[in-house]
């Protein structure tokens, strides 16, 4: 019979470093998990632990390489060696601002964060990001007032903040970067009719009676409803208006 003193035994274990102390963690685990095996409790830093939020940015060295790594800890393996310490969220300095008198012109952009000027083109920003934004690129993108590229640019951001760690000019990136998106999405991307018609048939309460039925139904029923649902609703022409208008 296998044990779970067996099945251990059969994990390869590997040595660790967390805040200079040495613990031993499975190979296969990520910095966040590898911690929580050593013993660590994550009251802050740990998110939504899919590599969505960036809560959990990590700097790390490996044995015998000069250079400095960083991650995120729900989402890098741990290797032997490694030297980690999570750091807090960066102390960057955030623009304040009435969005609503906010204009589509890259000059909001300047007078509310002068400081992306004082970038060298180090590309530091770019190196450390975990989620591959081409952050220099996009901040170079600002400067020549195209929002609209830089907002596709920095899309995959989860403001995590590394960039502005590494950053020679010390500018906030992730803040820049996230004005420029919604200014973009707000008051530059053009609007979806099918969804500007679904928002209006919304308010109108066309959908209210099809709610009321489907919250006196049977949770038998609904679930089978649930289960024969069409998965791609049929649509007809450019208004995305279902063919079948019925609720259920």
């Amino acid at each position: 019979m296998t044990t779970n003193v067996t099945r251990e035994k059969k994990i390869k274990m590997i040595p660790i470093f967390v805040m200079g102390k040495r613990y031993e963690v499975p190979e296969t685990l990520t910095i966040m998990k590898a911690m929580e095996y050593a013993g660590f409790k994550f009251i802050r830093g740990c998110g939504c632990r899919g590599g969505i939020c960036g809560a959990c940015a990590t700097v790390y060295r490996k044995a015998g390489d000069y250079k400095l790594y960083s991650g995120l800890a729900c989402q890098t393996v741990v290797e032997p060696n490694m030297y980690l310490t999570q750091i807090p969220f960066y102390p960057a300095n955030r623009a304040v601002f009435d969005f609503s008198k906010i204009k589509p012109e890259p000059e909001e952009i300047f007078k509310l964060y002068p400081e992306i000027f004082r970038c060298v083109a180090c590309n530091s920003c770019t190196k450390v990001c975990p989620m591959d934004v081409e952050v220099m690129d996009m901040i170079a993108q600002l400067k020549r007032g195209d929002i609209a590229k830089a907002a596709e640019m920095s899309f995959s951001c989860i403001q995590c903040g590394l960039c502005a760690s590494r950053c020679m000019g010390e500018l906030p990136q992730y803040h820049i970067a996230q004005l420029a998106r919604r200014i973009y999405g707000s008051l530059i991307a053009l609007r979806a009719k099918h969804l500007q018609e679904a928002m209006q048939a919304i308010v109108s309460g066309r959908y209210e009676e099809c709610l009321r039925t489907l919250m006196n139904t049977p949770d038998a029923d609904l679930r089978k409803i649930y289960q024969e649902r069409e998965m791609e609703p049929e649509m007809t022409g450019e208004d995305w208006t279902p063919k079948d208008k019925k609720c259920l």
